[in-house]
């Protein structure tokens, strides 16, 4: 049990490591912010500057979660080529796959080129919606039809002007719960589709979208598929909270030296798995590609449970 004076010392710690972060956050965002009025004019200008902010911003924060509070990310699969612009599809399951694909991205050289996909609703908050408009995040309401002035707003600037990037979606549109997964499955027996295990089915339309329309930009070259997987003790996909990711320190004790390969009792494990498919061998048309789609998180799916296996055995001893 963990003591009062014990928390205490620990919420400590965490604000001091998190303040000074999150003043530099507010900068980033009002600097961002005060690049949007010169976005018209110098588009190239106002995308480079605001990746090399956003880059310091994420760097910061990766440091606080590895570095500071131990967190030990493990990765396997493709090589990702260094400074690839590509599209980057991942299953969704907590905060912290924010810090598993940030390392992918990190270790590529990409991290300040990162954009992901976020809700309309922030581009009306003061300072942190106006900044991500500022770097070129597609805010979308998740309406494909309403969305298309904004994706082509993000799509012109990846294909015209061939801005670097990892254009970044969580396929699931939603993070990962057994209620929702339950949902998941009675939706795909009412529609005769495959229910992949620990994920909810995907949904294809702004995978085909983004797909379809970065086609035409040639240095984008392929899409990333990413598996992310976590376990806590003996529980499978229980991620941290975005709190205990900035507070609990040792948050992977006894993962950097599993010389028997028996995993660590308390903690966390994290995992990434990266497979990478060329554009050009991806099908052509919109029905092909949402099954293209389907197949993956099918198979990303098996690659779970077997994860989910290997991992219950090293506990077991």
């Amino acid at each position: 049990m963990v003591k009062p004076l014990q928390t205490a010392l620990i919420h400590l710690r965490s604000l001091g490591l998190v303040v000074p972060w999150l003043t530099w956050l507010l900068a980033a965002d009002i600097l961002l912010s005060l690049l949007l009025p010169f976005k018209p004019l110098f588009p190239d200008t106002v995308y480079n500057l605001s990746s090399h902010i956003a880059s310091s911003v994420w760097r910061w924060i990766q440091n606080i979660f590895e570095v500071r509070n131990g967190a030990v990310i493990t990765m396997s699969g493709d090589a990702l080529p260094a400074g690839e612009s590509a599209i980057v599809v991942a299953n969704h399951v907590g905060w912290s796959d924010f810090y598993m694909i940030q390392a992918l991205a990190k270790r590529a050289g990409m991290l300040g080129r990162c954009r992901w996909f976020a809700k309309i609703q922030l581009r009306m908050v003061p300072f942190l919606g106006w900044g991500l408009w500022a770097m070129g995040f597609p805010l979308v309401s998740r309406n494909w039809v309403k969305d298309k002035t904004e994706l082509e707003r993000v799509f012109k600037g990846i294909t015209e002007r061939r801005w670097p990037t990892w254009l970044i979606s969580f396929s699931e549109a939603t993070r990962f719960t057994p209620e929702k997964y339950v949902e998941s499955q009675r939706w795909c027996d009412a529609q005769g589709r495959p229910q992949p295990q620990h994920l909810l089915y995907p949904r294809t339309k702004g995978f085909v979208t983004t797909v379809q329309h970065l086609r035409a930009a040639p240095h984008v070259k392929a899409v990333y598929d990413l598996a992310i997987a976590y376990q806590h003790g003996t529980a499978f996909q229980s991620a941290p909270t975005m709190w205990e990711t900035l507070s609990v320190p040792r948050l992977s004790p006894g993962q950097e030296r599993k010389k028997k390969g028996k995993a660590s009792e308390t903690g966390y494990r994290f995992h990434v798995h990266a497979r990478r498919f060329p554009v050009e061998e991806l099908p052509n048309d919109d029905e092909g590609l949402a099954k293209w789609l389907e197949d993956r998180w099918v198979e990303k799916g098996e690659y779970l449970e077997e994860l989910r296996v290997k991992w219950a055995k090293e506990a077991s001893g």
